[in-house]
C-alpha cells in the first residue's frame, strides 16, 4: 500500500534529532517497512497532485490553527475535500480538526483551554476495525477543538473535555484529536518546551504527571492499521 503523510507542522527544532520529525513518528508507530511511505510538505505548499497518488492519507498536528490566514491552509482544506471518497485518509490533532472543517464542521480556540497530558477517551460507537471498545488512553497537546460536526460525520470516541475526539465521516475518513504517534518522552520534552510560555508551571507540572502509566499507542496505531487495510481492500 502506498501511504501519504501531509506534513503540516513540525516538532520544535532541539527535540527533531533525538525524536525526528511528524511523519517519523507515524512511521514508527505503524511500521516503517509496512507501507510504500511518501511524505508531502503541505505547510510548505506541497500536496498530491491527485488524491489517486497514494492508497491512502494521514494529515499531522501541527502548531497552527485550522483558522490561521495561511494560504497553505486554505489549500489543504480544499485538497482534503477533493479527495474524500478517493483515498482513505486518517487525521491526527490539527489533521482531525483539518478534516472536521473541510467537510463541514466548525473549529474553534476552546474557552476550555489547553488539553495536554494524558487524556482517557470513551469509545462511544465501536469500528469494525477496532480491537474492542475498552477506553483509550494517550497524549493530548491542543487548545483548538471540532465544536460543530459536519453533516455525516459520527462520533466515535470522547470524553467530557472534548466531547468530538474522534470522528467518523463514512467516505474512508477518520479523525481523532490525541497523539497516538508520540512516544511518552516526547510528550514530555514538548510540555516542557512550552512551560512558562504556553503552559503555566503549575500546568505543565500537573501534565507530566499524567506520565508514566500504560497507554494505548500501540493498540490505536493497530486501529489505523486496521483501518487502513479495510479502507483500501
Amino acid at each position: 500500500m502506498k501511504l501519504g503523510v501531509l506534513k503540516t507542522g513540525r516538532p520544535p527544532k532541539p527535540a527533531i534529532s533525538q525524536f525526528g520529525t511528524y511523519p517519523e513518528m507515524f512511521m514508527r508507530l505503524l511500521g516503517p517497512d509496512a507501507y510504500d511511505w511518501r511524505i508531502y510538505a503541505a505547510d510548505e505548499g506541497e500536496l498530491p497532485a491527485s488524491p489517486t497518488e497514494c492508497d491512502g492519507y494521514i494529515v499531522t498536528g501541527s502548531a497552527c490553527g485550522v483558522y490561521d490566514p495561511e494560504p497553505w491552509i486554505g489549500e489543504a482544506k480544499a485538497w482534503l475535500q477533493a479527495a474524500r471518497g478517493q483515498a482513505a485518509l486518517v487525521g491526527v490533532c490539527f489533521g482531525h480538526q483539518l478534516m472536521a472543517e473541510a467537510f463541514g464542521g466548525k473549529v474553534i480556540k476552546s474557552p476550555k483551554g489547553w488539553g495536554v497530558g494524558e487524556h482517557e477517551y470513551e469509545v462511544l460507537k465501536p469500528r469494525p476495525w477496532m480491537d474492542s471498545a475498552q477506553a483509550i488512553r494517550l497524549p493530548a497537546s491542543h487548545q483548538d477543538q471540532v465544536v460543530e460536526l459536519p453533516p455525516g460525520a459520527e462520533i466515535i470516541a470522547a470524553s467530557e473535555f472534548t466531547p468530538m475526539g474522534a470522528l467518523d465521516y463514512g467516505d474512508r475518513a477518520i479523525s481523532i484529536q490525541l497523539h497516538p504517534e508520540f512516544e511518552p518522552a516526547y510528550a514530555v520534552a514538548l510540555i516542557e518546551h512550552r512551560r512558562g510560555d504556553r503552559y503555566t508551571q503549575e500546568q505543565a507540572d500537573a501534565a507530566i504527571h499524567t506520565y508514566g502509566r500504560p497507554d494505548d499507542r500501540a493498540r490505536v496505531g493497530g486501529w489505523i492499521r486496521n483501518f487502513l487495510e479495510d479502507a483500501t481492500a
